[in-house]
C-alpha cells in the first residue's frame, strides 16, 4: 500500500499526515538501522528545519550522531557537497536535480516537504480565477524560476495569460514582501509559509489560492508537490549503505515527532526559526511534512520537473533518470 496524505480542516493536517504515515508501508520501518558512526546533514534554513526537531531535541534515535549544518544559498551547499563535507542534505528537488545535473552526483532518497504555497490578496481584491490576476502585480519570493513562481506563471499560461505581459511580477526578499504587503503596496503575493502566516497576522489580506490543491487538480499528482527531499552523495550510499538507511529512519522519525509535538517542536528549533510561536503554528496548519521514498515519489517527482523545464527551461539544466532515485 502507498502512502497517502490526507487532508482535513478540523485537525491539523500535518498530524493526519503522521497517523497516516505510522500506519503505511514507509522505507524506512524496513529495518532498524542505526547509526555507528557521525554523518553529516545540511539542511536549509527556512520551514525544512521543522522536520528536523526530533533530532534536534533529541527524542530520535540516531540523533546523537547527525551533525547538522545550515545553509542559507544553493551555491553554499554545493561547496559543501562537492568538497564532501556533507554526506546527506535536504534540498528542493529542482534544486538536486540541476547540482547533480552539473557533476555532484546526488541520489534521492525521499521527499518529505510537500505544502507550503499560498496565493494572498490585499484587501479589496478578489480571486475568481487567473484572469483576476490580469493587468495586476504579483509579488514572489526572491528571483524568477523559483518553485511558486514556476507555479504561477504555469497556470496563468495554462489559462491563455501571457506572463509578463498580461501579468507584471515584482521580485524580492519575502520579509521585504510581508512589508509591502502590510503597507498596502501589494496588491498579490506568491508565498510559502511561514511568510504568508507572517503577512495575514499583519494585515487584513486574505489567501485566495492553495498551489498544492491547484497542482493536485490539474496533475492528478498523489502527494501534491514535491517540494524539498533527503539526497546523499552518490559515493557514500555506495561505501554505506546501512548508514543511509539509518538516516532515513532518523529523518523519517523526526518528522513524525514534529508533526505530532508541534509546540514542542517548535521550541526546539526556536533558535533557529526565531518567528513568534503563534505565527509558526498558524504556518504549520498549512504546511506538510512526510517522508516518501523516492520510488513511491518519482513519478510526482518527475512530472513536476518536466512541467519545470516547459515553464521555465532555464531553471532545469536536465530531468534526471532512474538513476537519480534510490532502488
Amino acid at each position: 500500500m502507498k502512502n497517502k496524505i490526507f487532508r482535513s480542516t478540523k485537525v491539523f493536517p500535518f498530524l493526519l499526515l503522521a497517523i497516516c504515515l505510522l500506519g503505511c508501508t514507509q522505507p524506512a520501518a524496513a529495518g532498524e538501522a542505526t547509526l555507528d558512526t557521525q554523518v553529516s546533514l545540511i539542511n536549509p534554513l527556512g520551514p525544512a528545519v521543522i522536520p528536523l526537531a526530533g533530532m534536534i531535541s533529541g527524542e530520535t534515535q540516531n540523533s546523537e550522531l547527525v551533525a547538522i549544518q545550515y545553509w542559507t544559498t544553493i551555491d553554499e551547499a554545493i561547496g559543501l557537497l562537492a568538497g564532501e563535507d556533507a554526506d546527506f542534505a535536504v534540498l528542493p528537488i529542482t534544486a538536486g536535480a540541476n547540482i547533480t545535473a552539473s557533476g555532484v552526483d546526488l541520489v534521492l532518497l525521499g521527499v518529505h516537504e510537500w505544502k507550503v504555497f499560498y496565493l494572498l490578496a490585499a484587501p479589496g481584491e478578489t480571486f475568481d480565477g487567473w484572469e483576476s490576476l490580469v493587468g495586476k502585480t504579483v509579488y514572489s519570493p526572491e528571483s524568477k524560476g523559483q518553485t511558486v513562481d514556476v507555479l504561477t506563471r504555469f497556470a496563468l499560461a495554462g489559462s491563455g495569460i501571457e506572463p509578463d505581459v498580461d501579468v507584471n511580477f515584482v521580485y524580492a526578499p519575502a520579509q521585504e514582501i510581508v512589508a509591502l504587503f502590510k503597507e498596502g503596496k501589494v496588491e498579490y503575493a506568491a508565498l510559502p509559509e511561514p511568510f504568508v502566516s507572517l503577512a495575514l497576522s499583519q494585515s487584513d489580506g486574505k489567501i485566495v489560492l492553495d498551489y498544492q490543491e491547484y497542482w493536485n487538480e490539474v496533475n492528478n499528482s498523489e502527494y501534491g508537490i514535491p517540494i524539498a527531499g533527503l539526497f546523499v552523495r552518490r559515493s557514500f550510499l555506495t561505501e554505506n549503505p546501512k548508514a543511509v538507511k539509518a538516516m532515513i529512519n532518523t529523518l523519517t522519525n523526526s518528522t513524525e515527532w514534529a508533526n505530532e509535538h508541534p509546540e514542542e517542536a517548535l521550541t526546539a528549533i526556536s533558535d533557529v526559526l526565531t518567528l513568534p510561536q503563534n505565527v509558526m503554528l498558524s504556518a504549520m496548519e498549512r504546511m506538510e511534512f512526510g517522508f516518501i521514498n523516492a520510488q513511491d515519489a518519482k513519478q510526482s517527482v518527475l512530472d513536476f520537473l518536466n512541467t519545470v523545464q516547459t515553464t521555465y527551461p532555464e531553471g532545469i539544466k536536465a530531468v534526471p533518470g532512474d538513476e537519480f532515485f534510490v532502488e
